[in-house]
């Protein structure tokens, strides 16, 4: 099953949790997800988050109001 992102921001801003892989998704898009998980308190784990630059880190951790885990192990 493949969801899309248009659907995940939903998803989110209805206060889903959820896992997401930084590879995938793109760093504007993460921001917005963020973003509408902080509305409800959704709790979002980010894989692979070397993926993204510091600076869109800080700006997803910004947008996220604390509700957002990066997840920086590398196997």
């Amino acid at each position: 099953m493949s969801i899309s992102v248009a659907d995940l921001k939903i998803i989110a801003s209805n206060g889903g949790g959820m896992v997401l892989d930084a590879k995938k998704i793109s760093a504007a898009d993460l921001k917005i997800i963020a973003s509408n998980a902080s509305g409800k308190q959704a709790q979002i784990t980010l894989k692979n988050s070397n993926a993204l630059s510091a600076a869109d880190i800080k700006i997803i951790a910004s947008n996220s109001k604390g509700c957002v885990i990066f997840d920086f192990y590398e196997s």
